[in-house]
């Protein structure tokens, strides 16, 4: 045993002496299992007062996430590299419970899982159903599940050891009789060992945790893991960098924003958990209000409030939507804003007096931008027993350091401020949504905003005025068309929060020039390309574009890899100033069905003449699998197994489609061209078709230039890099020698050799179009470069054409320069 080699992966004689060990205590281990089970089946119900996973937990819906795997090294921003599934396509992702630890199709089970969901979503019930899954027998393939919390990271002292963390630490632990032989157990059979990381809300985290250790501490480790010398900072790096019980099963929980260098290169799995569908939200009222009345009452009241309604797709908000619907007598009581609904709870959680001060104290650190309490301000005894007790307040050794509050501190505390040289500087997501706050409750009912404060009501109104004045001026002084997508969606979120925070709808003059402002002043066209519109986002935006069709504005929107919901694109496709539209084919697709299938023939029309597609770049095979869909319902006239009078010309996103371009690369691309040959002979009007780097090869070749004889309109061909060689070059020859509009051909660094070049040069003078030919970087001698030069000599039209080989002598290449001007080295 005295070998450096890691527990769970020791040697054959290492081994033996484990499992003499384990059949030894067998029975002894079999019973901890059993008391784990039970001690975790009773401790992990608990989900808040009154409320349990048996009685109203609502299952969530997991989907499984793809990355784009570059493979560069830079820092990667995890939401960034997250591949963006439209409604439909994610949910044909989606995982039962069951399936989260299991490969697709039956393959090797997922080791290294990561869960993503931003706050409220239920990452934590889910795990904590998973737990419940374990503890009765549901999930067979783990043996011990040990949860593993991130706020234990405070427990700096090196007094811990592997066994006592999990024995000991690991949240719902039962007490261990005999922690020696469920350790050898656990050392023994890591692949039967599921831990579990919860609790920490920054991807940082994990990353500073995935920092390579000191060569000394991982030998310390891997020799002995039972000696208590670690701190929990090390364990935690060990079992996540695999130092120790390698083989294990990991879950790690975070939110899915920041940097994630070390998770996308470890992990095999990304799940998202989905939030709440509209039937889920009606499941949780009904579990949350038993009395049948009430529960009718509630459910009616918060259907006719639509922005509390779509935020309920938010598990956690939903549960604060039910505290205040519990209250409520009518409708007209429900706030109709994120800054209503907040202000409406905490006066429901605390009492009135530590309200006011606790405001007092937010107020101060959205001046400071700083969430640590000014020093030397004095904080009642009770409101600091409260504050710790509900976790408002935390305790850290900081260095302290004097704030000082101004109007600058405060503007700096807005959105959208630039670092430096100008950079806009990417925020957490839960500063987003405070800055969004803060701005609806400048703008907030004055009378329940006053009794915060303790002002003189003078002061507070002059006071929030100037506020008032302040965030106008600097929402106002922003250059719409300079904003990220990003930064355009929260803008219209703030708009919203400033201008509807009065229960009667009633809007001051501040909130109303917000409002009319960014309506007059959102560029013509509107992108959400790659940000993720969630319910809430859709409301706010649809909000804001029906006061700009007020103001006479129209837009066009992009809402291409955004996730919206097929009911969020029904809406906002449905506004009268939309004139054309973008969005995941698959999704337009299924939003026609579903006009169709409710007879709503008006909206069906709107929805199909507004789409577009033009110009289209696939970076996804799905991508290709819906475009061929829309090209099937184009040719067909008509929608599957349905007659359709709108289509009977066709779908005209695809009529007017004139560039494409295939951007999948050499690995995904093959997969995706033998649905590109069978709809491209559908795309009758396309003029530039750019297949660069998709390995098409000779085979791939014969099949394009089968479908290129439908493209009479084609201009432009690029099929540069794709292992072409003269058996491919042959078949396209004959074909492209009959395109009429064709004057842009690249053939660059290919696999094309003299014979190739005799098959081009004997159709070159046919191609009275063509102008441009680049066919550098192939395999062609001094041979085929004569025979291109010689038939160069019939090609009036022709202006330049690319033949620089290194096969081709230096004496070779400078003659035929010198013979004709439009040969090229580059």
């Amino acid at each position: 045993l005295s070998r450096s080699s890691p527990p769970g992966s020791l040697s054959d004689t290492a081994k033996a002496l484990w499992y003499s060990v384990v059949l030894l205590f067998s029975e002894v281990v079999k019973d901890h299992i059993q008391e784990a089970k039970a001690h975790m089946s009773q401790t992990c119900q608990d989900m808040e007062a009154g409320l349990s996973l048996t009685s109203h937990y609502v299952d969530v819906q997991v989907s499984q996430r793809e990355t784009f795997r570059s493979g560069k090294n830079t820092s990667k921003f995890l939401d960034k590299e997250m591949i963006i599934m439209g409604d439909t396509d994610r949910q044909k992702s989606f995982l039962r419970r069951g399936q989260i630890f299991e490969g697709p199709n039956g393959d090797k089970p997922k080791r290294y899982i990561v869960l993503l969901g931003n706050a409220g979503m239920g990452k934590t019930m889910l795990i904590r159903k998973l737990c419940l899954d374990w503890s009765r027998d549901c999930i067979p393939q783990f043996d011990f599940v040990f949860l593993l919390d991130g706020k234990a990271l405070s427990l700096s002292e090196p007094t811990f050891s592997l066994q006592t963390l999990l024995l000991n630490i690991s949240s719902f632990a039962p007490p261990c009789l005999d922690p020696e032989a469920v350790y050898a157990q656990i050392l023994a059979a890591p692949k039967r060992v599921l831990i579990i990381f919860d609790g920490f809300d920054q991807l940082r985290d994990y990353e500073t945790l995935l920092q390579t250790q000191e060569k000394d501490l991982i030998t310390s480790l891997q020799r002995d893991s039972k000696a208590q010398t670690y701190t929990v900072r090390q364990l935690y790096s060990a079992i996540l960098q695999r130092v120790l019980l390698p083989g294990c099963t990991l879950l790690l929980s975070t939110r899915p924003r920041g940097t994630a260098t070390q998770l996308l290169r470890r992990a095999d799995s990304f799940l998202e958990v989905c939030g709440f569908t509209p039937a889920d939200i009606e499941t949780y009222l009904s579990q949350y209000f038993t009395d049948p009345a009430l529960r009718a009452s509630a459910l009616d009241n918060l259907k006719s409030c639509s922005y509390l309604h779509l935020f309920c797709w938010n598990p956690g908000v939903c549960r604060l939507v039910c505290m205040v619907l519990e209250q409520s007598k009518s409708s007209e009581c429900l706030p109709q804003t994120l800054t209503g609904l907040c202000h409406q709870v905490l006066q429901l959680k605390i009492k009135e007096e530590l309200l006011s001060q606790l405001s007092s104290l937010a107020w101060d650190g959205v001046k400071a931008n700083s969430s640590v309490l000014v020093p030397g301000r004095t904080i009642s005894a009770k409101l600091k027993g409260f504050g710790h007790r509900t976790g408002l307040f935390l305790s850290y050794d900081l260095r302290t350091r004097q704030v000082v509050s101004s109007d600058r501190n405060f503007i700096l505390s807005l959105p959208f401020q630039s670092g430096p040289k100008g950079r806009r500087r990417p925020q957490r997501e839960e500063l987003e949504l405070t800055q969004r706050f803060a701005v609806g409750l400048l703008f907030h009912k004055r009378t329940e905003l006053q009794r915060l404060d303790s002002c003189t009501e003078t002061a507070f109104r002059d006071m929030v005025s100037n506020k008032q004045a302040l965030v106008t001026k600097h929402l106002e002084g922003l250059s719409h068309g300079d904003l990220s997508p990003a930064q355009v969606l929260e803008s219209c979120h703030y708009v919203y929060e400033a201008s509807s925070t009065h229960g009667d709808g009633s809007r001051d003059s501040g909130s109303t020039r917000l409002v009319a402002h960014l309506a007059t002043n959102l560029p013509e066209v509107l992108t959400f390309h790659g940000v993720p519109l969630n319910p809430s986002d859709v409301f706010a935006v649809q909000n804001i574009l029906k006061i700009g069709g007020t103001e006479g504005r129209s837009f066009c929107l992009d809402l291409e890899d955004s996730g919206i919901q097929i009911s969020g694109l029904r809406a906002l496709v449905g506004l009268n100033n939309i004139n054309t539209y973008r969005a995941c084919i698959a999704d337009v697709i299924t939003l026609w069905e579903q006009l169709q299938q409710s007879s709503e023939e008006e909206l069906q029309q709107g929805a199909v003449s507004k789409f577009k597609i033009h110009p289209l770049k696939a970076t996804q095979v799905c991508h290709i699998e819906h475009l061929a869909k829309l090209v099937n319902i184009h040719m067909h006239k008509r929608l599957p197994s349905q007659f359709d009078s709108i289509l009977a010309e066709g779908v005209p996103a695809v009529t007017d489609l004139h560039k494409l371009e295939f951007e999948l690369g050499p690995d995904n691309g093959i997969l995706a061209l033998p649905k590109l040959w069978e709809l491209l002979p559908g795309l009758h009007n396309l003029q530039r078709l750019d297949l660069e780097n998709c390995k098409v090869g000779d085979k791939g070749a014969e099949k394009l230039a089968d479908a290129l004889v439908s493209l009479r309109f084609l201009e432009i061909l690029n099929l540069s890099q794709n292992c072409i060689g003269d058996q491919g070059v042959k078949k396209l020859a004959t074909t492209l020698r009959d395109l009429p509009k064709l004057h842009c051909l690249s053939l660059y660094s290919n696999e094309i050799s003299d014979v190739g070049a005799e098959s081009l040069a004997a159709v070159l003078p046919h191609m009275t179009s063509l102008t441009d030919l680049d066919v550098k970087y192939n395999k062609l001698t001094d041979v085929g470069a004569q025979s291109l030069g010689v038939s160069l000599r019939n090609c009036k039209r022709m202006k330049t054409l690319r033949l620089w080989n290194q096969c081709i002598p230096y004496g070779v290449f400078e003659r035929l320069q010198q013979q004709d001007s439009r040969i090229l080295w580059h």
